[in-house]
């Protein structure tokens, strides 16, 4: 996330920079009202950066009504100008408020997904507990190699069961379905050699 946030960061003071010099038509590293009045009525690049920058008072360059105020809240030494230093300032401060949006965005996405690997893994255990409860007929807790094979049996199992092995992603699991490796998948599984899962 740092390097990304870093390279964010390049990427947009850069282009900061670059409307600054496409509003700044005759060099003088200052922007006046009418470069800025220009600027926001005919260059789209100009017009697109402070629709997205996040700084408000760049953005109500963008608002005839709003011009003036925002003029007067980026001018902080009261030239009426906008200098390169200004400029940079206001910057800085809506490239702060792109950064923590990012970084709220990035704890919502991580929320969300340890929110789904959790309703993934209830409805993953709740599904093989079912799958368990079925196969096993004598209510003995414990599943044997006949009990197994009967509910995995191609002909007259139970679906529940088929469905849940084909789809569980243990390759153990799902090898009970195979009759050829059936045996041996048993043997894996029952790991205190009990006869018994």
């Amino acid at each position: 996330a740092a390097a990304a946030d870093e390279a964010f960061s390049a990427e947009f003071l850069n282009m900061a920079r670059q409307v600054f010099e496409m509003i700044d038509k005759d060099d003088s590293g200052e922007l006046d009202k009418a470069e800025i009045v220009t600027a926001v009525q005919s260059d789209k690049d100009v017009i697109k950066f402070l629709v997205n920058c996040g700084n408000e008072n760049l953005q109500y360059l963008l608002v005839p009504a709003r011009l003036e105020q925002a003029m007067n809240a980026l001018d902080t030494d009261g030239d009426a100008s906008i200098s390169a230093s200004e400029w940079e300032e206001a910057i800085e401060y809506a490239l702060k408020a792109k950064l923590k949006n990012r970084a709220a965005q990035r704890e919502a996405a991580a929320k969300a997904a340890r929110k789904e690997i959790e309703e993934f893994t209830a409805e993953f255990l709740n599904a093989a507990r079912k799958a368990f409860t079925i196969m096993d007929k004598d209510d003995s807790g414990t599943l044997s190699i006949d009990e197994i094979v009967r509910a995995v049996d191609p002909k007259t199992g139970d679906e529940a069961v088929v469905t849940f092995l084909r789809n569980c992603g243990e390759p153990n699991l799902q090898f009970l379905l195979i009759p050829k490796r059936l045996k041996k998948s048993l043997e894996a599984l029952d790991t205190d050699k009990s006869g018994e899962l």
